[in-house]
């Protein structure tokens, strides 16, 4: 048995949930190998802002990756438009819970509460995926995704257009901000509540040993998200595994044979497409609006690349590979090289100034060039790497690192004994 059969037998072995425990637990040690190594005596502060990062990251590329999964990995609907769902529920949470009074310059809004703009950014989501879906899904692969890519553009095009920067219906001024953006109340709000609440004495603790409250506010911040990311895998879970999810299954496989048994696939396809869209909408303000600000620059089609790249490296059709894939994208292709670049040299060995230079030193049997200018532009191979990543997974594993493992059908255990009187028996 190779070795990349002895892991995946092992990583078999593991239930789903210890499985992603362990895997994220494993890239915080990461963080914390690096911090400790080049943190010197500011070690514990370089490791908390280090896992707190990554940590929201990999929670906010895993709801994405979890939505994108139900559509296309679950059904097959091949939507490129992820940023401008994202925005769609940015922007109307934006526009919700802004001050009606905000300092000069800056745009009004409604002034409600968050936890009413993010259930309306979810719905708005929604049902602007709704919408989108009403012509989209009579199309088929290749046409669906031009379609879709097209909606994020356009969404992307209207949140930038000065026209909507401040408008009044019925006497309510409110606005997008045009090209400049749009200020808001945080979802980091929440964690800077329980830091200031029944936090304090962890804040005490974490300042006894250097950690910055800045540092603390986003990591604690992180954990919000994953426990959002977990909330999120139990819903499509049980959505995934029941009668509705193995019809998605079903038009995934052949949406003939589906729709001769009497299924009516657009209906499905039309709610499934609003679920995911949903909850791109809640990642728009959880991920991009952590800090109370969102603007049309946050919303490019590259974080649409980004999610694919996540899903297609975990998986597609798991929603455990969907986590992992995201984990193992924003962690450790994403995130790490650039923190290895800031914080890593080769003392008085300078970086050349181009790739010819940094080669030409191997003719001489000196690696030294080579590494200092691969360490010093990390932050732009890292998307070569990404590449060839994705390259060998495509052609060595096309399921992705948990597509192969076999999912319940069920929600629930078929493993319990049955009891009461009737049927066979072993007896």
């Amino acid at each position: 048995m190779s070795t990349v059969d002895t892991v995946r037998t092992r990583l078999d072995a593991l239930p789903d949930v210890g499985l992603v425990i362990a895997f994220i637990a494993s890239i915080w040690a990461v963080m914390l190998v690096l911090a400790i190594a080049v943190g010197g005596a500011n070690w514990a502060n370089l490791a908390a802002g280090f896992v707190g990062s990554v940590t929201v990251l990999i929670g906010g590329y895993a709801i994405l990756a979890l939505a994108l999964n139900l559509q296309w990995g679950y059904t097959g609907l091949f939507n490129i438009g992820i940023a401008g769902f994202m925005a769609v529920g940015a922007y109307t949470t934006a526009v919700l819970t802004a001050p009606t009074d905000p300092a000069a310059g800056a745009v009004p809004g409604l002034g409600l509460p968050l936890w009413v703009g993010l259930i309306g950014g979810m719905v708005m989501a929604a049902i602007i995926g709704g919408l989108a879906a009403l012509p989209a899904l009579r199309l088929k692969a290749d046409y669906l995704a031009i379609v879709t890519v097209a909606f994020s553009e356009i969404i992307r095009l209207i949140v930038n257009w000065d026209g909507l920067a401040e408008v009044s219906l019925f006497g309510v001024p409110f606005g997008t901000g045009g090209a400049t953006g749009i200020s808001f109340k945080s979802a980091n709000e929440v964690a800077s509540t329980f830091i200031n609440g029944v936090g304090q004495p962890i804040v005490a603790a974490a300042e006894g040993v250097g950690v910055s409250g800045p540092n603390l506010a986003n990591l604690t911040y992180g954990i919000l998200l994953l426990l959002v990311v977990a909330a999120s895998y139990w819903v499509l879970a049980r959505i995934t595994n029941s009668p509705f999810g193995r019809v998605l299954k079903a038009i995934r496989e052949d949406e003939t044979v589906t729709q001769s048994l009497g299924k009516d696939t657009r209906r499905f396809k039309i709610k499934t497409f609003m679920i995911g869209c949903a909850l791109m909408g809640l990642a728009g303000v959880l991920f991009r609006g952590q800090a109370g600000y969102v603007s049309p620059q946050q919303f490019r089609p590259t974080i649409t690349f980004y999610v694919f790249a996540a899903l297609i490296i975990g998986g597609s059709g798991s929603n455990t590979g969907s986590i992992i894939g995201a984990a193992t994208f924003s962690g450790l292709l994403f995130y790490l090289p650039a923190r290895l670049g800031e914080n890593v040299s080769l003392g008085g060995t300078r970086a050349p100034g181009n790739i010819i230079d940094a080669v030409a030193g191997l003719g001489s049997l000196d690696p030294l060039p080579l590494l200092a200018y691969t360490i010093s532009n990390v932050s732009t191979l890292r998307f070569v790497l990404i590449g060839v990543v994705l390259i060998y997974i495509i052609q060595n594993q096309p399921e992705g690192l948990l597509g192969h493992r076999n999912e319940p059908a069920t929600s629930v255990s078929l493993d319990r004994a049955q009891s009461g009187s009737g049927g066979e028996t072993d007896e």
